[in-house]
């Protein structure tokens, strides 16, 4: 098990582009998404993680809404290569937070159901329907593989950020 040290706003490596993983990345991209994996768990609540938080600036995301209250419906766990959103339906607008950001939650607005193209770590190619809570947490980490934070999202930096409560 490897937990890794998840990067903080404002390290530059959080807002650079994402390279394709590529067929002689594979044993990197095997180990990255087993550090997905461990750091995701480790961290209570959190509920996906990209590749470039752990420093990583390779397409790869995890993500398991799973145990997550808000998530109606869900794929249990996601570890995505190259992912993309291929289709979009219905907006919403509701909060978020990222482990690199973990001071803050925004109002995001989000797509409601979207498809997702990737391919697993093991190669094989997989086309992902995904809804509500499971939808919005894809798209906040496929939107990391491109150098964009949820704060980037936000409507009005005065009215839909928050300090994130602590209990």
């Amino acid at each position: 098990m490897t937990v890794r040290d998840v990067l903080r706003y404002p390290h530059p490596s959080l807002k650079q582009v994402a390279r394709p993983v590529r067929a002689d990345d594979s044993a990197l991209a095997n180990k990255i998404a087993d550090d997905l994996v461990d750091t995701m768990r480790a961290n209570r609540g959190c509920v996906g993680l990209a590749a470039p938080q752990l420093g990583d600036a390779l397409r790869l995301v995890a993500v398991d809404v799973s145990e997550h209250p808000r998530a109606t419906r869900h794929h249990d766990l996601l570890v995505l290569v190259n992912p993309r959103v291929v289709l979009t339906s219905g907006s919403e607008v509701a909060r978020e937070g990222c482990l690199s950001i973990p001071e803050l939650t925004a109002n995001v607005r989000r797509a409601t159901e979207i498809v997702v193209e990737a391919s697993t770590p093991d190669g094989d190619r997989r086309a992902i329907e995904a809804e509500g809570f499971e939808a919005r947490c894809l798209q906040h980490e496929i939107d990391h593989l491109d150098g964009i934070l949820f704060l980037d999202r936000v409507d009005s930096l005065k009215t839909d950020v928050f300090r994130r409560k602590r209990s």
